[in-house]
């Protein structure tokens, strides 16, 4: 979920969805003595401005701040230390106190959420902060410190952005007061963050949002895809329909000169009868399993695989795939927050099925966005050939912290880094391509061009 007010899956970027994630209900699974002493308490989820009450089969989130402490969302113990939240996502809390360490307030442990790659390292602490108990005035100047102090303690691009955020406050902070209207408030806030064109940042009251993605790029729409989805069949496949997957979210065709063309539009909603991430995998390996078969691994001359239109979804959906194009392990990335150390995240290669490690031509616009970033990431290093093409990727990597705000507003925010073996990244910038060329512009559907797909298949018959 990229909870702790985080996500589901990157499911798409703040850009292109305004969903907040809903956690509750459930039933509540016997008490476990081996449990009891192991997880419940109080943990700091570090680096996410995040705690967590653990008591009495509930798991308890409250998000906070230097300068506040709201009540977030919950979920229900199904196995010792395992707890699900409404939507279906897996939390599991695991401790490990070091033989080294004294007392409780040192226990540390972890917190992993199915589907998302990796874990949040937690540390017990005796109590909730002060005020965790307490209702938080919703007026204005109060709502307004929340929001400002949000991004202070977790938004880590301010510098890269060139944006000094005390001097946004000491802009805008002056217009607040009692009497402001919420209208106001959403307009202000809209343009405190607005010159940071973060599509992971994004203001939400009710059914109005404010969010933009990096300029001289275009929103992901559905209206969009479906356009693209019909050119690419006509002119690049030559009207023969691929096979289809995952609700039309994958497809697959062999193209002439033993190459093949994989389209992925999102890494999440495979299934739409079961949200939770065991379906998307299950719904994934299906399409995976039809189309590398041995036979085609074998023989493949080369494959694309087109991300130009992805709009995010789960990270470890990705990580999955890379496993499937890979006979070594090795980094996809490592993650941070400003607070806790990198941490590599493995991609490993698939067992017991067949895997094509040969080369690969990656597809890339600005309408490749977010785990449709950490999927291209992850096969930089990747053993073997693997070029990138068309244009620079949206830039944003990192999961959304969700912060609810006292007055019932929302902000999403990104937090984490993702770095490559050299600590660069990518975001605001995006992944560059290898090769530049346009993408789906008003000129190539015009000249019934699709340059990026050209030189792919121009490039793989090279190899």
């Amino acid at each position: 979920m990229r909870h702790t007010s985080s996500r589901t899956a990157k499911a798409t970027t703040a850009a292109t969805a305004a969903v907040a994630l809903t956690l509750a209900g459930g039933a509540v699974a016997p008490a476990s003595a081996v449990e009891r002493p192991a997880v419940d308490g109080v943990w700091r989820v570090e680096g996410y401005g995040t705690v967590l009450s653990i008591a009495d089969g509930r798991l308890r989130e409250y998000q906070t701040t230097a300068v506040s402490c709201l009540k977030g969302d919950s979920a229900n113990r199904t196995a010792p230390g395992v707890y699900r939240t409404a939507d279906g996502t897996e939390l599991t809390v695991r401790s490990a106190r070091s033989p080294q360490e004294a007392g409780p307030a040192q226990e540390q442990g972890s917190l992993r959420e199915a589907g998302s790659p990796g874990y949040k390292e937690l540390r017990r602490i005796a109590a909730l902060p002060a005020g965790c108990e307490h209702s938080m005035p919703d007026d204005p100047v109060t709502t307004f410190d929340v929001f400002w102090q949000s991004f202070e303690d977790n938004y880590p691009f301010f510098a890269a952005k060139g944006i000094d955020w005390h001097a946004v406050r000491d802009t805008y902070r002056p217009r607040v007061h009692a009497d402001t209207t919420r209208d106001e408030l959403f307009a202000l806030f809209s343009d405190m963050v607005r010159p940071l064109y973060d599509a992971h940042v994004a203001v939400l009251d009710g059914d109005r949002h404010f969010a933009q993605v990096r300029p001289g790029t275009t929103m992901l729409s559905q209206e969009l895809d479906t356009r693209v989805k019909k050119y690419i069949v006509r002119r690049d496949l030559k009207g023969e329909a691929p096979q289809e997957f995952g609700s039309g979210r994958i497809s697959y065709a062999d193209l002439p000169g033993g190459q093949g063309y994989l389209r992925i539009s999102g890494f999440a909603a495979y299934d739409k009868q079961d949200p939770t991430y065991a379906a998307q995998l299950a719904e994934l390996d299906r399409a995976l399993d039809t189309v590398l078969t041995a036979g085609r691994t074998a023989t493949l001359k080369g494959l694309i695989i087109d991300l130009r239109l992805n709009g995010g979804g789960s990270d470890s959906l990705g990580l999955h795939i890379a496993g499937r194009l890979t006979d070594s392990p090795y980094v996809a990335y490592r993650k941070r927050t400003q607070y806790t150390r990198p941490q590599p995240i493995p991609v490993e290669p698939a067992r017991g099925v067949p895997r094509y490690t040969g080369p690969v031509a990656v597809l890339t616009a600005g309408t490749t966005v977010s785990a449709g970033e950490t999927f291209t990431q992850a096969l930089i290093d990747r053993p073997g050939r693997t070029v990138r093409i068309g244009e620079p990727t949206q830039g944003v990597f990192s999961d959304v912290l969700e912060r609810a705000l006292p007055n019932g507003m929302e902000v999403w925010l990104p937090n984490e880094e993702f770095l490559t073996g050299s600590g660069r990244t990518f975001d605001g910038t995006g992944i560059p391509p290898h090769i530049h060329t346009p993408v789906f512009t008003e000129e190539e559907f015009a000249m019934d061009r699709d340059s990026a797909f050209d030189t792919a298949v121009t490039t793989l018959r090279g190899q």
